[in-house]
């Protein structure tokens, strides 16, 4: 299928830091394609390279078989990470201040009902809320009805309701054609969204696929965690592996990282949920009191998590064996000089 967004080993650096290394992939029309990674990962970086906002140091990059440079304007809809329109305008007005800027835009009343704000047309900007606002914005993205689209961490900030009227935007455009780029650190979003994912770390897409098929080859099985105190060994007569949980990080739908280390949790790896009952049984036999039993299946933050982890381990042994360090810790794409998250 013809490429209509295409990226081929995309390199950028500001000084020393590196932005994007190697980075390459291709979208077809009408597919939705959700880029995640951690901050500092280069994620803004790309957009901005495949829209034409900044110059990649080599590689290439095109859109509709153009430069991005050089495509007509009114054919992509930009949604960049940090958006800040006029605020001394109505919603209404914004609306019309951006469509003015096409030769055949359509009505901004009728893109503030696509983004379910039908109400607030007379509304200042700066009187609306911060999901409301950012909701305003995707709206200025469709004013062209474009016909790719690159949303930059469209839903930050949005409230869950507002959340689902932009994600079924998003699935009504695909299904009439439009191709749709997003970043996001929601996973449940890429989950639901992204026909394909592509995971990009350091500034490299190490990972991309369907979410099924990433969460089949880096998700991991099915798990129960059991909160008890409990010895790992108290369960040697089960035929299933159980190993005391270890720390993990999480990422917020905000982008914020954290990490928690699980109290007197233990993992049950590879284990379906007829078979908890056995496990239950075997703790009653044994007298062994738990709080809490919870069965999960894989999904993409366990692909995010597993993946993350890996390149970490990398980058540790990577500056082990050349004995750098650093004096926070981070690596050096984990921060741009530009002011802005990569």
């Amino acid at each position: 299928m013809t490429a209509v967004v295409e990226a081929t080993a995309l390199e950028k650096r500001y000084g020393e830091t590196v932005a994007l290394s190697g980075a390459s992939l291709s979208i077809p029309a009408g597919e939705v394609f959700g880029l995640i990674g951690p901050n500092g990962a280069g994620k803004t970086t790309l957009v901005r390279a495949l829209t034409g906002t900044t110059e990649p140091d080599s590689g290439t990059a095109t859109v509709l078989d153009e430069s991005p440079t050089a495509i007509d304007r009114d054919r992509l809809g930009v949604l960049p990470q940090d958006f800040s329109p006029p605020d001394r305008l109505t919603a209404r007005e914004l609306l019309a201040y951006y469509a003015g800027l096409y030769d055949d835009p359509r009505d901004p009343d009728a893109v503030l009902a696509d983004v379910g704000l039908a109400d607030t047309g007379d509304t200042w900007y700066e009187d609306l809320s911060g999901g409301q606002q950012r909701r305003v914005c995707v709206g200025s993205t469709l004013v062209n009805d474009p016909d790719v689209l690159f949303l930059d961490e469209p839903t930050t900030g949005i409230d869950p309701a507002g959340r689902r009227t932009v994600w079924r935007l998003i699935e009504e455009l695909a299904a009439g054609g439009t191709t749709v780029l997003l970043t996001t650190h929601d996973m449940a979003e890429a989950e639901r969204l992204a026909d394909r994912v592509g995971l990009l770390a350091d500034g490299s897409l190490i990972a991309q696929g369907t979410p099924d098929a990433l969460v089949a080859e880096y998700g991991g099985s099915s798990r129960l965690e059991i909160e008890t105190a409990a010895d790992p060994e108290a369960f040697a007569e089960l035929e299933y592996p159980v190993e005391r949980a270890q720390s993990r990080s999480r990422t917020a739908a905000d982008g914020t990282v954290s990490s928690s280390t699980p109290t007197d949790t233990l993992v049950v790896q590879d284990i379906g949920p007829a078979a908890i009952g056995t496990v239950v049984d075997a703790l009653e036999r044994q007298g062994l009191e738990y709080t809490s039993l919870s069965w999960t299946e894989p999904d993409l933050e366990d692909v995010y998590l597993e993946l993350a982890d890996r390149m970490e381990r990398e980058r540790t042994e990577s500056a082990g064996e050349s004995g750098e360090k650093t004096s926070d810790g981070e690596s050096a794409a984990d921060v741009t000089q530009t002011g802005e998250t990569a």
